[in-house]
């Protein structure tokens, strides 16, 4: 009966998804023209967001608990090991969670930065980016011409075609005249340089698959007049005034960002909309900003019900206001997170999402009226009390208060290791301890 269940609740989704995709809000989009290519690449994107969607989202939930416990045990038996050696120094690199564990503290990480590809975990651990493919150096950090960008700069590199990894030559600040349209299979990898994008548009991934952006520090995105853009090598189109989100996903799937430094922009830091999917959002450094994250653009927009976006091991820092994230629809994974300011309220939402808080710290502000952790829109409690909101092992601080709804939200007893508890919220602190674009040096361990 269950995966009678689970079966027919997909096929329900997949309709609306069909639905939606024949009647997707152009205004929303940016997109001046819904021409022909534009139409079948929304199709395609659809599809694979089909593809990526999770019918059981606690198994991914579940399996990320499991690599971060793996994790701290592992250090902890090298802590011992140390001690009974009489060694009490620390090692020059501390990778102090499973997705940093993965590459971080290898001397030759410059020399396999695919290894990264294979780091991803959450809801977008299916991302690989260039993987496999060439690796392009971007030389020059001009932004010029948006019909045919110039050979070395970044917007020429993110609309070729096929898998590319792409790198930076040197530190360099990017002002992006109009948004920056990433194509599929792209990996935009800023270490071992310092790579400021600022001042200008940000990036955005519409109807594409499979992209990861890492290292980049981006702060001051301005909203954009729009206008004639290259979004890959065959199509040039009209797009309208950009929102001013640092990076906007929209009906993709996925997607992971990691180590990013973002602050001050003029809408959002991180917008996952229109029936995007497959999303993790991890190791990043948030601060000075009103409306953090964004997952899910309408409470009318049933497409996002197939939304399912991982939050792990992010420093929620000084300046903050409100959405960390602020959710409709779909299933968010809101794991090992510190966050240690907000003005308004932490996690919010509206049109029933679910949400798992696991193993968080919140550290609530002196303002008696900002205590609460989450937050409810556009709903009334006789509606909102069955919305699955539910926290574990979180640790809340300075009067902070987390006010559950639902049902408790269940995990799949797949195998024994998957049932293995995340890390309690005293640790949030170790674990996102080296959030943000990292400072790696070439030839030594990041």
């Amino acid at each position: 009966m269950g995966k009678i269940m689970v079966a027919s609740s997909t096929m329900t989704i997949f309709i609306l998804l069909v639905i939606v995709t024949i009647t997707i809000p152009r205004t929303e989009a940016g997109i001046g023209e819904f021409d022909d290519f534009l139409k079948n690449q929304s199709q395609e994107a659809h599809k694979l967001v089909l593809d990526s969607y999770v019918p059981i989202p606690e198994e991914i939930a579940d399996d990320l608990n499991v690599h971060v416990n793996l994790l701290m045990q592992q250090r902890n038996n090298t802590r011992r090991e140390l001690a009974q050696k009489g060694k009490r120094k620390r090692g020059p690199c501390e990778a102090t969670n499973p997705i940093d564990s993965c590459w971080r503290c290898q001397q030759n990480w410059a020399q396999n930065r695919f290894q990264l590809a294979k780091c991803g975990k959450g809801f977008g651990r299916r991302a690989t980016g260039g993987l496999g493919g060439r690796i392009y150096v971007v030389t020059d950090p001009s932004d010029n011409d948006m019909v045919n960008p110039k050979v070395g700069t970044l917007r020429h590199a993110v609309i070729q075609k096929g898998p590319l990894w792409i790198i930076f030559q040197r530190s360099m600040i990017i002002r992006l005249n109009q948004e920056l349209m990433v194509t599929s299979d792209k990996t935009i990898d800023g270490r071992g340089a310092n790579v400021q994008v600022k001042d200008g548009a940000g990036i955005t991934m519409q109807f594409v698959n499979n992209v990861i952006i890492h290292g980049l520090r981006m702060t001051n995105i301005r909203s954009k007049n729009g206008g004639m853009i290259r979004d890959s090598v065959d199509h040039v189109g009209i797009r309208t005034k950009s929102d001013g989100d640092a990076i906007s996903i929209f009906g993709s799937s996925n997607i992971w960002i990691d180590h990013l430094s973002l602050s001050q922009c003029e809408d959002g830091l991180v917008d996952v909309i229109q029936g995007s999917t497959g999303v993790t959002i991890s190791n990043c450094h948030m601060t000075k900003h009103n409306d953090v994250m964004l997952f899910g653009a309408s409470d009318t927009y049933n497409g996002d019900k197939m939304m399912q976006v991982t939050v792990a091991f992010n420093h929620f820092g000084q300046g903050l206001i409100q959405r960390m994230p602020r959710c409709r629809f779909g299933f968010v994974h809101v794991l090992n997170n510190d966050y240690t300011h907000w003005q308004m309220y932490a996690i919010g939402g509206s049109a029933g999402p679910t949400i798992l808080s696991q193993g968080n710290r919140f550290i609530a502000p002196f303002n008696t009226a900002a205590k609460e952790v989450t937050h409810r829109d556009y709903a009334a409690k006789g509606v909102w009390q069955n919305w699955q909101w539910t926290s574990e092992m979180d640790v809340f601080m300075n009067g902070a208060t987390f006010t559950p709804s639902g049902s408790p939200i269940n995990k799949s007893p797949l195998k024994k290791a998957f049932m293995m508890k995340p890390r309690h919220g005293s640790q949030a602190s170790r674990l996102t301890r080296h959030s943000g674009a990292l400072n790696c040096m070439v030839g030594r361990p990041c």
